[in-house]
């Protein structure tokens, strides 16, 4: 088997020829089915099964607590989610304030997400710092890390939350509608995501560009330490982009705990560094996967020891 160090290899052999050093069907938690979070977390249950041969079954479920909260209680053994999720619960941050969940480890990185505000196409806002004054989609009461990244994307232009006029909504899909009826003159969306594409089909949009320099990758940072500014080229499905833009982005990632065998960690970290053509062509965010790149510095959750291992093997 490639991918496994020594050691673990040796744990391999010693549960008959089968990675499944934990008995029973293996979890693996996502958000609720249609999510970008399902659809990643199905791809990589199918690759667990296929390759692996290790017996998975998806779990949904309605909100990043209760999916975290499982599985740093070992009721999961690996779930889907983004950097900044992670890290408001493994520091006690954020909507997990007071109780961090410290089993928490990362298992690999997945791929790139990116977010932004858009604005009418024929609007005279052209910038962020143009923002200042306007009346921008806020709140996002049932996200606290949306709010967290809608202010991160401010500061990448050099404005704070205190510079706009917010538009309390509850999450960005309330918000992309706000806009759409007028109330607003920026949302806060995921780029790429099917409602900025529906809005785009009756109101033509543009996406408002980071400063791409040092001092805005600072700013940036200072708000969200995972966040980074990522320069995205225009492309299909990604409305609003007439051409390389710089834009917010952080990491969609594979977590797990300290309660899942250590085997099992390595054997999927291996997986999807084995499987990246396939798990793209099941799932296209998975262009975004680097086979090179499932570990990295700057997150504040720590990483799963076996899947660092794995990872430098």
């Amino acid at each position: 088997m490639k991918w496994l160090p020594a050691g673990l290899f040796a744990l391999f052999l010693a549960v008959g020829g089968t990675v499944a050093a934990q008995p029973g069907v293996l979890g693996l938690g996502t958000m609720a089915a249609g999510s970008l979070s399902y659809g990643t977390g199905s791809v990589i249950a199918e690759m667990m099964v296929d390759d692996l041969e290790l017996e998975t079954r998806v779990q949904p479920h309605s909100g990043e607590s209760t999916l975290l909260d499982l599985l740093a209680a070992g009721e999961l053994d690996f779930a889907v989610a983004n950097a900044l999720e992670a890290a408001e619960a493994s520091t006690g941050e954020g909507g997990f304030a007071g109780r961090p969940l410290d089993e928490l480890r990362i298992a690999a990185v997945l791929y790139p997400l990116r977010v932004g505000l858009f604005v009418r196409a024929d609007s005279d806002i052209q910038t962020i710092a143009d923002l200042a004054g306007r009346r921008v989609t806020a709140g996002f009461s049932a996200s606290t890390a949306i709010a967290t990244l809608l202010e991160a994307a401010l500061a990448g232009g050099g404005l704070a939350t205190a510079d706009i006029v917010p538009v309390p909504v509850t999450n960005v899909v309330a918000g992309a509608e706000q806009f759409a009826d007028g109330r607003s003159d920026a949302f806060f969306f995921a780029i790429g995501a099917a409602k900025v594409a529906e809005i785009d089909a009756t109101t033509p949009l543009r996406l408002l560009p980071l400063e791409g320099d040092e001092a805005a990758r600072a700013r940036v940072q200072a708000v969200v330490a995972e966040a980074y500014i990522d320069e995205l080229a225009a492309g299909p499905g990604l409305v609003g982009l007439a051409g390389p833009t710089p834009v917010l982005a952080f990491d969609n990632l594979l977590l797990t705990s300290t309660a899942t065998a250590p085997a099992v960690v390595a054997a999927v970290v291996g997986g999807l560094a084995r499987n990246h053509e396939s798990l793209m062509a099941a799932f296209p965010p998975f262009r975004g996967l680097d086979p090179d790149g499932l570990t990295k510095t700057g997150l504040r959750t720590p990483f799963h020891p076996a899947a660092l291992e794995a990872a430098a093997d």
